[in-house]
């Protein structure tokens, strides 16, 4: 690895049916304005579906989504170990997205039912005893928990309806409008209590919805090409396009800047990123090249 100093969404069956992809775990060495990257590791290899990574709060293990068949599940991936295990096994229902559930030992997921129908659904750590959180909203397409009773949605949209970013309280059970048009990636902000999301005017602008107040205010641009980003620990963001990773510090004028080029360790096709709750270790999903497995 070379490093430098620094809406319309498919119907969820495109989650499973695109082009084959591998989640790759490689080390954050993060120094003042200097970030670093090594010991890259594809800890999924296998054609097919593997997306959607997320840390554990210990950040020893980490959850993603594979279509594995007809049906995609959440598994489950030690790295002391490089150990996987299969969490749910819900045929003919599948599970994305998954995200551990602020001060438990559960986590949540986007759950596919057996009509279509899209909702968040919870489980434990083990796979066991799924239910309904949040009963009546629906589609669901990707979340975000702002804390352990608040969630943003991503609510699908339809020809005439752009998709909405609804702020919903599992309590209650309602949800809020909050935004439209927005993209797939939504995040805690470290440090705050907000959620940011992409709106899409018509590149992909992150915005911040604060918790507290409610109000909407504009983050950063993101580069063409990539509607995904994570952040670090420090307030700074990562994104992918192609093989390379950028930070931007989102209240500097300096935009993107380069730190990384991962092409020498055979990683392009960079979407999702998910960044460890140290901010030791970046889980990059990433296309898995045709000559692989073959």
């Amino acid at each position: 690895m070379t490093a430098l100093c620094a809406s319309l969404l498919l119907p969820h069956a495109a989650w499973a049916q695109g082009p084959g992809t591998d989640i790759h775990l490689v080390s954050i060495h993060l120094s003042g304005d200097q970030v670093t990257f090594d010991r890259a590791l594809n800890i999924t290899n296998r054609d097919g579906y593997d997306n959607q990574p997320s840390f554990l709060p210990d950040g020893n293990s980490l959850l993603y989504s594979s279509n594995r068949g007809s049906q995609t599940d959440i598994y489950r991936y030690f790295i002391a170990t490089q150990i996987t295990e299969r969490v749910t096994n819900t045929a003919p229902e599948s599970e994305y997205s998954p995200a551990i559930m602020p001060g438990t030992n559960m986590f949540s997921v986007v759950r596919v039912e057996a009509d279509s129908t899209q909702r968040l659904w919870q489980f434990d750590l083990n796979g066991a005893n799924p239910r309904v959180v949040l009963t009546g909203i629906k589609p669901v397409g990707y979340h975000a928990w702002g804390d352990a009773n608040t969630v943003a949605l991503f609510i699908l949209g339809d020809s005439a309806t752009p998709a909405t970013l609804q702020l919903a309280d599992v309590r209650s059970g309602r949800a809020q409008i909050v935004a439209y048009n927005i993209g797939r990636s939504l995040h805690r902000v470290p440090g705050r209590a907000a959620i940011s999301f992409t709106h899409r005017v018509p590149e992909y602008l992150v915005k911040q919805l604060d918790l507290v107040s409610g109000a909407v205010s504009p983050l950063m641009q993101l580069l063409s090409g990539n509607e995904y980003y994570a952040w670090l620990p420090d307030g700074s963001a990562l994104m992918g396009l192609d093989s390379k990773l950028f930070r931007r510090v989102p209240t500097s004028d300096s935009g993107w800047q380069q730190v990384a080029d991962l092409s020498d360790v055979g990683i392009s096709g960079i979407t999702r990123l998910a960044v460890s709750p140290a901010g030791d270790r970046l889980a990059i999903v990433a296309a898995r090249p045709a000559r692989q497995g073959r």
